[in-house]
């Protein structure tokens, strides 16, 4: 899985892993925290992403199940973004979450089975002010999702996209009181959603409970973005 190294993808990684799948976290030190395996991967690099899978193939055997969960922000006005701040976050979070894809299904159609799972966001279908560029890559991964599961369904390969909202994280518990107050009443359930509770869907995607659910945009927002 892409961006293990903290947030989601730290309590999804260690999720899957106290659950017995064999996990590997890429990242662009090629460090893991907590003893997970990793790999280096800057999935911006279609170059790092294709040494990066072989070298998983080589040390742990094909990869069955890809989590596309690594993401960068540079947030501003549109106005105010530069062509690097519009290139970084699409190139990160959008094509490259499409490479990781692509590379991927070499062993999952061989295969005849295996699971994709985009980590996508609220804001992908909100919109968010000061975020255009991240939006769209967000609900560029809806339509890559969904444009994939209707490819690759026949092969038993399943491809779902999670979108979740506010996360208890670093980022949210630095922002000021007046901030996460505004946040807070947005959601119905009056609260930030815990790392854990989202990786424990990606947890239910990656099993074979959920063989017959592709194609699906799920939210775990509170209710932030019900109706989108």
């Amino acid at each position: 899985m892409t961006g293990g190294n903290r947030g989601i993808g730290l309590a999804t990684a260690k999720r899957l892993r106290a659950a017995g799948y064999q996990v590997v976290v890429a990242s662009r030190s090629g460090q893991a925290p907590d003893g997970l395996a990793a790999v280096a991967m800057d999935v911006a690099d279609p170059g790092a992403i294709e040494a990066g899978f072989s070298q998983v193939e080589s040390d742990f055997g094909p990869v069955s199940i890809l989590v596309a969960n690594a993401g960068v922000t540079r947030d501003g006005l549109l106005m105010r973004l530069s062509d690097a701040d519009i290139d970084e976050v699409l190139n990160t979070n959008l094509a490259g979450a499409i490479r990781l894809a692509r590379r991927s299904l070499r062993a999952m159609l061989k295969a005849r089975g295996g699971r994709i799972i985009f980590i996508s966001s609220v804001v992908g279908m909100l919109g968010s002010a000061g975020q255009v560029n991240y939006a769209a890559a967000k609900s560029g991964l809806i339509g890559a999702g969904r444009s994939l599961a209707r490819e690759v369904g026949s092969r038993g390969i399943t491809v779902n996209v999670i979108a979740p909202g506010f996360v208890e994280t670093d980022m949210t518990a630095d922002l000021d009181a007046d901030r996460k107050s505004a946040i807070l009443g947005a959601v119905p359930l009056g609260r930030y959603a815990e790392a854990d509770e989202v990786a424990a869907l990606v947890q239910f995607l990656a099993s074979a409970d959920a063989g017959y659910i592709t194609g699906a945009v799920i939210p775990i927002d509170g209710g932030l973005g019900m109706g989108h």
